[in-house]
């Protein structure tokens, strides 16, 4: 059996090595602190822009003034989660989903412990994914 290595991995396998090494042998460097994460376990419904779906004006319009546009990954929190750092702007990795999402709207007060994640106009990916309870994870403010 004969294993062959395409250039492009040939060519970055060098520079990976020397990048690991470096990193081990630099004694000089102060360790870098490590970053705190905060994780919850919340309940995630979906939304889409739509009328049916919001107030009047600007179904994309979010409550912090940002235009959602399909395929963003944005979510909006329940008013709760603002002072645990879940605030305007706050990138968020959600159980179970591979993008990395970010706050951009928030909810009506009478949701607690609570996310909607932004599913564009599509009404049936957003019912398919219904209500389930994930964790959450983010970095708070330092």
């Amino acid at each position: 059996m004969r294993f062959t290595i395409s250039k492009k991995i040939s060519k970055t396998i060098p520079t990976f090595i020397a990048l690991f090494l470096l990193a081990g042998c630099s004694s000089d460097t102060p360790a870098q602190p490590k970053v705190k994460t905060q994780s919850l376990e919340v309940t995630a419904s979906a939304y889409n822009s739509v009328t049916s779906q919001t107030k009047k004006g600007n179904p994309a319009l979010t409550a912090w003034g940002d235009t959602l546009k399909p395929g963003m990954k944005a979510i909006a929190v329940s008013r709760d989660l603002i002072p645990l750092g879940l605030t305007h702007g706050t990138q968020v990795r959600i159980e179970g989903l591979d993008d990395i999402y970010t706050v951009r709207d928030k909810m009506n007060k009478r949701w607690t412990k609570k996310i909607d994640i932004y599913m564009g106009t599509d009404i049936k990916a957003a019912r398919e994914w219904g209500a389930q309870k994930v964790t959450i994870t983010w970095i708070p403010p330092q």
